[in-house]
């Protein structure tokens, strides 16, 4: 055996004795943090796929899904006919304030490609950018209305995204947690809590994030907050406070970011995608130094960022001494693919990482969290403080006993079964009512881009005629400075919170509207 071979093999044993059904999750973990802690160092190359199977007694199609699982997430690197290499993406880590592994650097491996535009630069989605574009006055993205605001009147199939089955929401379950809390929570905790958030959250969220989206999670480092909304303003206004004035945002990108910063006093710099991610070139170019992403499920374009562009990105904070705010709005819910672990666990000293229960649970709770760099951490707890002290005690309480009880990953998984059987529906119905219609992104999340030919009308006739026929639609212009002039009409179709049988009722309706002279 190799010594490669032997360095891994004495890494991953535990591996060997883990439950047939959990071994490929502890391969996977087990070579996340021996590539983050350092003992497999950039540039190292590794086991061929087969070998490193027959070291530890498993399956070579168990270590193949490893390996291509970790390529994604940008912890390795493969080239054809070269093997498989461990990355210089990552970064080691530093020793936090309760003992946790927390990052150093490693020598760079063999070059890495697809970190600078090729000729004639990226091809951006959905048509033609306004790139590096300095934002409105407000900050946020030229909105424009098209059809019926959700919850308006007339409205029959509402298709707007963003919006979970809140029918879903674990009624029983949180109010047996609630009584469960209320029964022993101590007096002294219903006093004023640490801005931070309540220790056992805190501690329960670290295990549930570590596990879940392979991050970094010190409980020490992590604030509990009003959702991602709170923690792109307290972001915001300590960036702000250091003397940034521009945030980049995704083009097309989440209607929000541009607004909640704008509320910080930060200006709004627009960056194109392309099919791999944010695309470099207009990133250097523009001059901002903190970026807000969506790299594991893009919104709205439903793309996972290559493991080149997470790379490119992290290389590029570094350059400029600057941060990244990783929004993982949807990161639990996979489909025909397994989750892509967050960027944040390549390098947690420069990305901050949010997220939220508003997918799982209810946006109504308001309640999340972000995990902070050291170097911010101070500036964020004082300015979660002086801005409200806290979120409630109790809420956080049955939060905490929801996710160490199980409730939590029951629940992710009863609704992972409910929006699959729906955007199954909406697939089904997209091809027998409207047949040559293109769909993305329809592996994870709760929305895909369906992508209507120009036969079916021009986009804004298209539009019109289903809000008159009462569907409520969102075309993907809406979401950035893209103009595309193929006349095909580019839709957001937010499918979570609707039936199986609304779904196939609101394409009909569209699709007869379409086709009326």
């Amino acid at each position: 055996m190799s010594s490669h071979g032997q360095a891994a093999w004495e890494l991953l044993l535990p591996a060997v004795g883990a439950p047939a059904r959990r071994r490929g999750r502890v391969l996977q973990e087990a070579l996340r943090e021996a590539v983050r802690s350092g003992r497999l160092a950039a540039g190292t190359r590794l086991p061929s796929t087969r070998a490193l199977a027959t070291d530890l007694g498993v399956s070579r199609g168990l270590v193949t899904e490893a390996y291509e699982q970790l390529t994604a997430e940008g912890y390795l690197r493969s080239d054809r006919g070269a093997g498989t290499w461990v990355g210089d993406a990552a970064r080691g880590r530093l020793t936090g304030r309760n003992g946790a592994a927390v990052g150093s650097t490693g020598s760079a491996g063999p070059g890495r490609t697809g970190a600078a535009e090729g000729s004639g630069g990226p091809r951006p989605l959905g048509g033609t950018h306004a790139r590096g574009a300095r934002g409105a006055s407000l900050g946020a993205y030229p909105h424009r209305a098209h059809g019926p605001a959700p919850g308006a009147p007339g409205v029959l199939v509402d298709f707007h995204p963003g919006t979970p089955d809140l029918s879903l929401f674990p009624r029983a379950a949180w109010s047996a947690a609630q009584r469960a809390v209320l029964a022993r929570l101590a007096h002294p905790a219903l006093g004023y809590p640490d801005p931070r958030g309540l220790p056992e959250l805190r501690e329960a969220l670290a295990g549930m994030l570590t596990r879940r989206r392979g991050v970094v999670a010190d409980p020490e480092r992590l604030v509990v907050c009003s959702g991602v909304a709170q923690a792109s303003t307290l972001l915001g206004f300590v960036l702000r406070a250091r003397g940034l004035d521009a945030v980049g945002i995704e083009d097309p990108g989440s209607p929000e970011h541009g607004r909640l910063f704008a509320s910080t006093g930060l200006d709004t710099v627009w960056l194109p995608l392309d099919e791999e991610g944010l695309c470099p070139a207009p990133l250097a170019a523009s001059g901002v130094r903190a970026v807000v992403v969506t790299p594991s499920h893009q919104f709205p374009s439903g793309i996972s960022w290559s493991a080149e562009r997470r790379a490119a990105l992290l290389d590029w904070a570094r350059a400029v001494d600057g941060y990244v705010l990783e929004d993982d709005y949807d990161g639990d819910f996979r489909y025909d693919r397994a989750p892509v672990g967050a960027l944040q666990g390549l390098d947690p000293e420069r990305v901050v990482y949010a997220g939220s229960v508003s997918k799982s649970l209810a946006p109504g709770l308001r309640l999340g969290w972000m995990l902070v760099p050291e170097a911010l951490l101070g500036e964020v707890v004082e300015r979660k403080r002086t801005m409200d002290l806290g979120n409630p005690v109790l809420d956080q309480a049955v939060l905490a006993e929801f996710v160490t009880r199980g409730g939590y990953d029951r629940q992710l998984r009863r609704c992972q079964r409910a929006y699959r059987e729906r955007r199954d529906a909406l697939l089904a119905a997209l091809a027998e009512h409207l047949p040559g219609t293109g769909v993305s992104g329809i592996a994870a999340g709760l929305h895909v881009i369906a992508r209507v030919p120009a036969r079916y009308g021009p986009p804004e006739r298209f539009l019109a005629r289903a809000a008159e026929a009462g569907v409520a639609l969102r075309p993907l212009e809406d979401y950035g400075t893209a103009r595309p002039g193929d006349g095909d009409v580019r839709l957001v179709i937010g499918y979570a919170h609707l039936t199986p049988s609304a779904v196939t009722t609101g394409v009909r309706l569209v699709a007869e509207a379409a086709g009326r002279e």
